[in-house]
């Protein structure tokens, strides 16, 4: 039965940390919201997050690897989901040739493709480096 625990564990874990880094890339936009521009049909905006939360999910599979609790893995998933934000923001600074923001908002699926790659190749060196 341990097992069986301890996956509902990791799981419940996994959905919580999930949420609150969406939760937290919601606050971190600050030219729209990202849920309303998703229900508006904005497909950049939709991969940028898509690729956010594949992003926070890789990190999360490496905390749980290389963990040997969950509050372990609550620690490293926190510190993943910083270091994806740093990540969305180090992006936005060296586009100096536009806003990776506002190019999302006025739904530039290439925007949202790099944006989504950004997020998820950054998340298995993230995910790698907590070993």
């Amino acid at each position: 039965m341990g097992p069986f625990i301890a996956t509902l564990g990791y799981f419940a874990l996994g959905v919580v940390v999930v949420v609150i880094g969406l939760f937290l890339f919601e606050w971190l936009t600050r030219q729209y919201k990202d849920w309303d521009e998703i229900s508006n049909g904005n497909q950049a905006v939709a991969m940028s997050i898509s690729g956010k939360v594949i992003g926070i999910c890789i990190i999360l599979s490496f905390a749980i690897y290389h963990s040997f609790t969950l509050w372990d893995t609550l620690i490293w998933g926190a510190v993943g989901v910083v270091l994806q934000m740093v990540t969305y923001l180090l992006f936005e600074l060296f586009m100096r040739k536009f806003s990776v923001e506002t190019k999302l908002k006025e739904n530039n699926t290439a925007v949202g493709i790099v944006s989504m790659g950004v997020s998820i190749g950054l998340a298995f060196v993230i995910g790698a480096s907590i070993t």
